[in-house]
């Protein structure tokens, strides 16, 4: 079910890679040839950009496709890799997605008693929603890390 929400969550980004593609496209031919823009168009290009990194975040952790820097990791064994996998996991990925939502929900709920909107003329108002992504997309995170190490303990013991 959680692998489903994942893989929904993936498919919602890639649309949003698509929307953003537009976007971008219209936004840079008014502003070239016709010498006109919008600073909200803008300013959404840059909301949308951060609904396709932090949605995708839960999605490429899914697919175990996360940028690695230890040059040792592909050398070991598939034990090893599960052991390393859980460790990483409980250690670094899990308290820090639970900092991000902790702060993340004080950071939602200041703009929204604010009722923060771009300091720009013409921009966007209720920065909040864009901001609540963060704690939200953490939370998808924190779920699938529950799931990843549970992947990864049944592939240690059975190895």
């Amino acid at each position: 079910m959680l692998e489903k929400g994942i893989h929904l969550l993936a498919v919602m980004t890639a649309f949003t890679v698509a929307i953003l593609v537009v976007l971008v496209v219209y936004d840079a031919t008014v502003r070239y040839i016709f010498s006109g823009g919008s600073i909200a168009l803008q300013e959404l290009e840059w909301h949308l950009f951060d609904i396709i990194i932090l949605f995708a975040i839960s999605y490429t952790l899914q697919k175990d496709a996360h940028v690695r820097v230890d040059i040792f990791y592909s050398s070991f064994s598939e034990k090893s890799k599960a052991l390393i996998n859980m460790i990483s996991s409980v250690v670094f990925i899990f308290p820090f997605s639970l900092l991000m939502i902790y702060l993340g929900l004080d950071f939602v709920a200041l703009s929204f008693s604010q009722n923060e909107c771009s300091s720009n003329p013409g921009g966007l108002e209720y920065r909040f929603l864009v901001k609540a992504l963060l704690p939200l997309s953490f939370f998808f995170v924190v779920l699938q890390t529950f799931s990843s190490v549970k992947k990864d303990l049944k592939r240690w013991r059975y190895l």
